[in-house]
């Protein structure tokens, strides 16, 4: 491939891969550069010590407070992203999360535009992750023009007893979207595929659904170990540049046309460190919102304990629901989604909490079912990412806490009622790369937002930011679905118009 491709793509995780994919066919040169590697098939995949103990796949960096204090981030540099070690729930946003909400502590703004533009890219993005689900139990879904290709992942029996229960209460739980062949996945080895990683053992992650389909195209290049670390624009205000550093060698591309997607927090870091005599506060950042309005989900785990309940499941993670997305449940602001975790052993829970013999977890997680609750956190301009020399600075200002907390006592209450009493929560913190977003975000007015609808940046006409750092908001569901839709839109878009001049 030449030095002078037509594009050049940052980063292999959802947005990266999947526009690549949508980009594959139209012939056009284009060079992925990734700074990590593959995740082999080795026995620490499924090693539960090793990964939740030990802490076997987490990155050798730190990242810091605005204090600064230090803090080891749990996010992951590898083909594929972060997705190689997701939960694989693949929501849509709801139709109301594109308009404007109201929440108890804020305002989340509304999209550039509404559900319906992005509703067939949501159907194009479930084909190719391939999508197991079923529609009509969640009143919030929004409409579908096209059904699940797949039916959704069986409950196991202890799971389905606890579906049973809630339904009973006359609440709804539905079928979570999920982007795994189960019996692929079992088939390797009998664990969760939550927080586990995945080297193509059914799991439908960014590198198997999208970038390995890119890679079938001769015009289509992977060069892993390959760590962008500065962006070069010309007199014209175009990237003209593309440095990174491989095998310590320092080496540059000339594309016609560059994608960031290296993640919330690295691409809107690219961005800053990029900063030059005409962009002394950085690339695409005219607004001074590069780096702004930094979102994180607000979660927690609960779990709930019965003496008289034997959780024999062994993934569990099979339903959801959101009876107080919408509201409280009484006319109140929005509380946020509630929905399984990957099945909690003793070896994943001795990882929070050492001191305890593992014997001693295994009674207590044998009748033990674990719950994962969401809550939408409110973009604000103080909530940022910021470079302080060679350090990343992560300045996280939570937002609409209380409704939070408000969910996890809701939930709680209800666990209670339907036979746990015992129950049990702890806060995710930033050590959980809990759907990090919005550092980037698309807007229609530029002196607000970096980027366009189409995710160009206002400033440099062929640079394009597809990852999750262009969402306005977080809203309360898994944002992986969303970046794809929105991924293949804006493939299409550089198809029709930028590889067409």
């Amino acid at each position: 491939m030449s030095s002078t491709p037509d594009i050049v793509i940052i980063g292999s995780g959802v947005g990266g891969s999947t526009v690549a994919a949508g980009l594959a066919s139209t012939g056009a040169e284009i060079l992925i550069l990734e700074a990590g590697d593959f995740i082999a098939d080795r026995p620490e995949n499924r090693d539960q010590r090793a990964i939740f103990q030990r802490g076997h796949f987490r990155p050798k960096e730190m990242w810091y407070e605005a204090d600064g204090t230090a803090f080891n981030p749990g996010n992951y540099y590898n083909v594929g992203g972060n997705s190689k070690f997701y939960g694989a729930v693949l929501s849509r946003y709801r139709r109301e999360d594109f308009k404007e909400i109201r929440h108890r502590e804020g305002v989340s703004p509304a999209w550039p535009f509404p559900y319906e533009v992005l509703e067939p890219w949501y159907s194009r993005a479930e084909q190719m992750y391939e999508v197991r689900g079923s529609l009509g139990d969640d009143p919030t879904e929004p409409a579908h023009s096209v059904g699940y290709e797949y039916p959704p992942v069986p409950d196991e029996p202890p799971i389905a007893d606890v579906r049973a229960r809630l339904k009973a209460k006359g609440l709804h739980p539905f079928s979570l979207p999920l982007g795994v062949n189960v019996d692929a996945w079992m088939s390797k080895a009998k664990t969760p595929w939550d927080a586990h990683p995945n080297s193509r053992d059914g799991k439908m992650d960014a590198e198997t659904a999208a970038l390995l389909r890119a890679l079938e195209y001769p015009n289509v290049r992977l060069e892993t170990n390959a760590k962008v670390t500065r962006l070069e624009t010309d007199a014209n205000g175009r990237i003209d540049r593309v440095r990174y550093r491989k095998n310590g060698d320092d080496l540059t591309v000339a594309p016609k046309l560059v994608i960031l997607s290296a993640g919330a927090v690295q691409s809107a870091v690219l961005l800053l460190c990029s900063a030059d005599a005409r962009h002394p506060n950085g690339l695409a950042n005219s607004s001074d919102q590069v780096g702004r309005n930094f979102m994180n989900h607000n979660s927690s785990a609960v779990i709930a304990v019965s003496p008289t309940f034997r959780n024999t499941s062994i993934y569990q993670k099979t339903f959801g629901f959101n009876d107080f997305y919408l509201s409280d449940g009484n006319g109140g602001p929005p509380l946020g989604n509630v929905q399984l975790l990957g099945r909690i052993s003793a070896k994943v829970l001795k990882g929070s909490l050492p001191l305890v013999p593992e014997w001693l977890l295994q009674t207590i997680t044998g009748h033990a079912i674990d719950f994962y609750a969401m809550s939408e956190d409110i973009p604000h301009p103080e909530s940022r990412v910021r470079v302080d020399g060679a350090r990343i600075v992560l300045q996280w200002q939570r937002t609409n806490w209380d409704a939070h907390l408000d969910l996890v006592e809701k939930l709680k209450s209800v666990l209670k009622s339907i036979g746990f009493p015992i129950v049990l929560s702890k806060p995710f913190d930033k050590r959980t790369p809990s759907h990090q977003c919005g550092t980037i975000r698309i807007g229609n007015d530029p002196a607000s937002a970096p980027l366009d609808p189409y995710c160009r940046s206002y400033d440099h006409q062929n640079l394009f930011v597809v990852d999750a750092s262009f969402l306005p908001t977080s809203a309360a569901v898994n944002p992986a679905l969303t970046v794809a839709s929105q991924a293949l839109r804006v493939a299409d878009h550089i198809a029709s118009k930028d590889l067409q001049a």
